[in-house]
């Protein structure tokens, strides 16, 4: 009987990962709550068992502190993720710590909705309120 290879360990450098940074831009109303949503159905990275691309959706919504995301910036930081081979659940913490890195927002929400994978559709959602 065959076993199917262990995935144990393969994704422990994550975090360390080299990724294009996401510039800012000072925040002029940090006195008021306000919310910004981006979205986008173009992410794509790689599955790390077949090979293969995984597209998603993803929908932020953030709510800036001093500092705010920079949109080019944030685009060229997911295009880094087209030959990543990273599990879907991986996708959307890594993204999150690296968005409260830079910009330490209030709070934040990433969902990320991946298409059907085996004809099972994964959505994924963390969500991070600063201390």
């Amino acid at each position: 009987m065959s076993q199917e290879p262990s995935y144990e360990g393969r994704q422990d450098d994550i975090r360390q990962w080299p990724t294009p940074p996401i510039e800012t831009f000072r925040n002029i109303y940090p006195d008021r709550d306000f919310e910004v949503r981006m979205t986008t159905d173009e992410f794509t990275c790689v599955c790390p068992k077949t090979g293969l691309p995984d597209f998603a959706a993803l929908t932020l919504v953030y709510v800036p502190d001093q500092f705010c995301i920079e949109l080019k910036s944030f685009k060229e930081y997911l295009v880094a993720y087209r030959l990543k081979g990273i599990f879907h659940e991986n996708v959307v913490n890594r993204i999150v710590d690296d968005i409260v890195a830079a910009v330490q927002p209030r709070r934040i929400r990433l969902e990320g909705r991946f298409n059907s994978r085996g004809g099972i559709q994964t959505t994924v959602a963390r969500e991070y309120t600063k201390p």
